[in-house]
């Protein structure tokens, strides 16, 4: 019975404003005694944070929430899940929804929500709200969101393209508003970026239903996790392709860091996990949308471990590893996934197989890479 006066909570993501209010719209007329509550970080530079909260017939409260140490996110943290409680302790709300700003991830505030709301709180789902004539044009923005007005602190060095990438790919639900301007090459892009999602059309009954379908939120941690990410599959269909390429072999660290601008531009949007003959240990992870590239290390490889760390390891990472388990190099791999239109998927392969060590080198062994050029470092040990 106590289930029962947990209030259930959705989130509504998206850089798409008018869509995600669309989907918001949608949400409060469909579901009676529904409640929106958005924070409004537009104002973040001159110190406030103004909530809004509205239900079908309008606004019913709008106040400044002050900064939290200079970061509007902290602000919408510290602020979020006292208001949601508030509103559970009512009793009158029968389902809140949290419409996150343009560049809020709804990653870190759906774990915000699961890990403090306790017994009163209950996430239903991630909602990504999309334009799908808009995909392309926020993919392929690599301005700072400092530059687009849309970041969120003062140390925000996100890009529009990588934050709406996240947006994109967290999310199993996709509200898509109907946008007459969408051809077939944005609906595909859109298919081969998050296959497994599940689109719907906003405003519709089945929008609903999945708001109140229920969301995991450590099986999504581990879906966009790099060591065992569900990537898209290899596509080609209306103009977008994406290509998988995976091979055993390290990469040598300065050809790889040599063609890092290239390979990072050559299409809209790449992810995925690799490995460089002088770190045989690090699993790196690769994500790139664009034009801008980050690469960070994510921890050990699970064939780098001693037996005995295996059990601290989470299931689903062993059972990643274990699907695609090799002899020699264990779980160690290059597993790299770029989705474009006009993706030159020959060309691709062939400067990535360039940058691998070659048979000699390969042949030469781990003492011998060790003296590679530390091309890396910069990124992966900046001072």
């Amino acid at each position: 019975m106590e289930r029962e006066h947990r209030l259930p909570v959705v989130i509504v993501a998206g850089m798409h404003s008018e869509a995600r209010t669309e989907v918001v719209e949608g949400l409060l007329r469909s579901v009676r005694g529904s409640v929106a509550l958005h924070h409004d970080l537009a104002g973040a530079s001159d110190g406030t944070v103004v909530r809004v909260v509205r239900d079908a017939s309008g606004t019913l409260s709008r106040d400044d929430t002050p900064l939290v140490n200079d970061c509007a996110c902290c602000a919408l943290r510290e602020d979020l899940v006292p208001e949601l409680e508030r509103m559970a302790d009512s009793g009158l709300t029968r389902l809140a929804v949290v419409e996150l700003w343009d560049s809020v991830e709804p990653k870190a505030m759906a774990e915000v929500i699961a890990g403090h709301g306790g017994d009163r709180l209950v996430l239903t789902n991630v909602i990504t709200a999309v334009d799908p004539a808009l995909v392309l044009p926020c993919l392929g923005n690599g301005d700072d969101l400092a530059e687009a007005g849309l970041a969120a602190a003062p140390t925000d060095r996100r890009t529009v393209g990588d934050t709406w990438a996240r947006q994109l790919e967290y999310a199993p639900v996709l509200a898509l508003v109907d946008a007459d301007r969408a051809d077939e090459e944005d609906r595909a892009l859109l298919a081969q970026l998050h296959p497994t999602a599940r689109r719907v059309p906003a405003g519709s009954a089945e929008l609903v239903r999945a708001a109140f379908a229920g969301f995991d939120v450590e099986a999504a941690a581990a879906a966009q996790h790099p060591a065992c990410a569900l990537l898209p599959q290899g596509a080609d269909e209306d103009g977008v392709a994406t290509l998988v390429w995976h091979r055993r072999r390290p990469f040598h660290p300065e050809r790889l860091y040599r063609a890092l601008e290239e390979l990072c531009c050559a299409a809209v949007r790449s992810r995925g996990r690799f490995w460089l003959a002088d770190r045989p240990d690090t699993l790196l992870a690769w994500d790139a949308a664009g034009g801008a590239l980050c690469v960070e290390g994510a921890g050990p490889w699970l064939a780098s471990l001693p037996d005995a760390a295996w059990e601290l390891v989470p299931p689903v990472r062993r059972a990643a590893a274990a699907l695609d388990w090799d002899p020699e190099h264990g779980d160690r791999c290059q597993q790299l996934v770029f989705t474009s239109p006009a993706l030159d998927r020959d060309g691709l392969e062939r400067l990535l197989d360039s940058c691998l060590l070659t048979e000699a080198e390969y042949a030469s062994g781990r003492g011998f890479w060790q003296d590679f050029p530390t091309a890396f470092d910069s990124l992966l040990d900046p001072a």
